[in-house]
């Protein structure tokens, strides 16, 4: 059983990843961005899936955040947004996404993106 951290200001979008996820997966949720970083490296999860529209800091400084620092450099990332436009989608991979999944999303698709990949990415 994979270890997910959900980042989503909406704790009702929070809430949807989690009833998709809970059955297969310890889905620990996390609302808004402040400090996020920390807490990631201190919960060593397996994915991070990470809204980007979140006020005071978007999901694009946290995943920069998180490629910055040693112990989350490699960590699988997937970004989670309403912003779903091809510009959009390839900057979230210019920033160091692994996975790009656009709002509203089904649950077949969340559950695809997360186990292409869990395929093999631990980290450390």
């Amino acid at each position: 059983m994979a270890k997910l951290i959900a980042v989503d200001d909406s704790l009702s979008d929070l809430k949807l990843i989690e009833s998709i996820l809970a059955t297969d997966h310890k889905v620990v949720l996390v609302q808004g961005a402040e400090n996020v970083e920390s807490r990631i490296e201190a919960e060593k999860p397996d994915l991070v899936l990470l809204d980007v529209v979140m006020p005071g800091r978007n999901g694009y400084e946290v995943l920069r955040g998180l490629r910055r620092n040693e112990k989350t450099k490699n960590l699988p990332v997937l970004v989670i947004s309403s912003k779903g436009e091809p510009t959009d989608i390839e900057w979230g991979k210019r920033q160091g996404a692994n996975g790009y999944l656009t709002k509203p999303y089904t649950p077949d698709s969340l559950k695809q993106a997360v186990r292409e990949l869990l395929g093999g990415s631990e980290w450390s």
